[in-house]
């Protein structure tokens, strides 16, 4: 068994919620990823709350009207809120379109004192459409699909994240080193 021992400022068990926000293949999920890695090695009790998987199982059911959207964000919000509270690193890479969502996400991580930091992962539709991940502007481009946030389907701009990382413009690296030094600012590292 590998001994793993703590190597940060603050005790290894302070929760936090880290919300990466974003539009499709802008970079979240692979960024939460390597930010998730590095504070395990670290010690800290981390999980990748993962849009996508959350949509497969905890929100199997939901399609994506606005109000839908709206549930599933609300549910990731409160999984990622009892983590926290209960001394885990929840990191959400979550599109989370919708101004109101998030911010209802983040109240309810105030009422109950939960860290909660926003993290605006920014890249341009056009570089987000070069890179498409999972096919979704290709689908979408051909009428396969509709509604893609931020093409046919809005995605509210952060006014005031806790960080803006420019994906397209730093390595996968350099935008969870930007992550994790927001949180060491914050003391949560």
């Amino acid at each position: 068994m590998t001994d793993i021992r703590c190597t940060c400022r603050t005790p290894c068990n302070t929760g936090a919620t880290i919300w990466l926000t974003g539009l499709p293949s802008a970079g979240k999920t692979t960024i939460a990823r390597a930010l998730a890695d590095r504070l395990r090695a670290e010690g800290h009790r981390a999980e990748v709350l993962d849009g996508d998987e959350i949509r497969r199982f905890l929100s199997a059911g939901l399609g994506f009207s606005r109000a839908d959207r709206d549930t599933n964000v609300q549910r990731i919000g409160l999984v990622a809120e009892v983590l926290a509270r209960n001394g885990v690193k929840a990191v959400v890479p979550v599109i989370a379109p919708y101004a109101d969502s998030r911010e209802a996400v983040r109240k309810r991580h105030a009422m109950s004192g939960t860290d909660y930091m926003e993290i605006h992962v920014a890249a341009p539709v056009e570089v987000c459409r070069e890179r498409d991940v999972k096919g979704l502007y290709a689908r979408q481009e051909a009428g396969v699909i509709s509604g893609l946030t931020g093409v046919d389907d809005p995605y509210e701009i952060p006014d005031a994240p806790d960080l803006r990382v420019e994906s397209h413009t730093q390595t996968v690296q350099e935008s969870a080193d930007a992550v994790y030094a927001a949180l060491a600012e914050r003391g949560l590292v």
